[in-house]
């Protein structure tokens, strides 16, 4: 029995009927376009809406959260993996009572794991599942094996992209990619567009609609438009400050725009006919299954 096929069976026999967390994964096709941001942001405004949010930061070995947070971690999921820490062990707290985890260089490694700890990690999954609201899945940027087998195994993406070439062909070529997974569902697949440093909502939505229309035409996907995030002087100053911008300035362009995406996320205008497989649990079995 391999690991992909043992995972599964304890998926199985964990499976009960309980709370899940809903996991949402955020990406882009290049990095420099605000994709960290727009992840520990959403997480403070899905907070102050009321619900418990956890980020995990799957941009391995660079700790981009936790430096954009000014917090330092203890210690990251590695450290629950490999030296026996808990779950709650590697949660850090971060503003408005938003936890995050730090990745370290852990996840890769996940393919080696003996049945034990695979039972182990699974186990975790599970308690996160209780622990959160929502899991905001913090990628790496580009179309790395593990950018891709992160969206491949996530219900819901926010593909963050700007008005830059340069950002438009990247996001392209992410989406190509993943059309091209044999593992990849687009009626499971429910990819949500954030047109970020945008001058105003025309721009905004003319970057979608030029986006969707090679997409569409050419990957026969489906994709919608759930906002755009303003060009705001007050963002790169809050990341100098190592704050984010909707604590340091909570009535800036930027912050309101990172509510209504919030909001509408929460109100299930994008997400509501999904049938979802919920749970960070649920996520990494596909990724297991994936890699099979």
């Amino acid at each position: 029995m391999d690991q992909a096929e043992q995972l599964r069976n304890i998926i199985k026999q964990q499976n009960k009927k309980a709370h899940l967390a809903r996991v949402i994964t955020v990406t882009s096709g290049k990095g420099g376009v605000g994709k960290s941001n727009v992840a520990v942001n959403l997480a403070i405004q899905l907070s102050k809406l009321g619900k418990k949010v956890v980020i995990l930061d799957a941009d391995f070995g660079l700790a981009n959260i936790e430096v954009m947070l000014g917090i330092r971690p203890e210690y990251n999921l590695a450290d629950m993996m490999f030296r026996g820490k808990d779950l709650k062990d590697i949660i850090s707290k971060g503003p408005e009572n938003i936890g995050f985890i730090s990745g370290g260089s852990g996840l890769r490694e996940l393919t080696n794991l003996d049945s034990d700890q695979i039972r182990s990690l699974v186990r975790s999954m599970y308690e996160l599942d209780h622990l959160a609201d929502v899991v905001l899945v913090d990628t790496g940027a580009g179309i790395s094996e593990t950018v891709m087998d992160l969206v491949l195994s996530s219900e819901e993406v926010l593909l963050v992209a700007t008005p830059e070439p340069t950002s438009i062909t990247d996001a392209y070529a992410l989406l190509k990619t993943l059309c091209r997974k044999e593992d990849y569902d687009k009626e499971r697949t429910k990819i949500h567009m954030i047109a970020n440093r945008t001058h105003d909502y025309t721009e905004g939505k003319e970057l979608y609609e030029k986006l969707n229309t090679v997409v569409e035409k050419f990957l026969h996907m489906n994709m919608d438009y759930i906002g755009h995030i303003p060009y705001d002087e007050k963002l790169p100053n809050s990341v100098m400050k190592q704050q984010p911008v909707s604590m340091l300035y909570p009535n800036a362009a930027s912050t309101r725009a990172m509510l209504d995406i919030a909001m509408l996320l929460l109100n299930g205008q994008t997400a509501d006919h999904i049938e979802r497989e919920r749970g960070l649990s649920g996520l990494l079995a596909k990724m297991f299954k994936s890699r099979k």
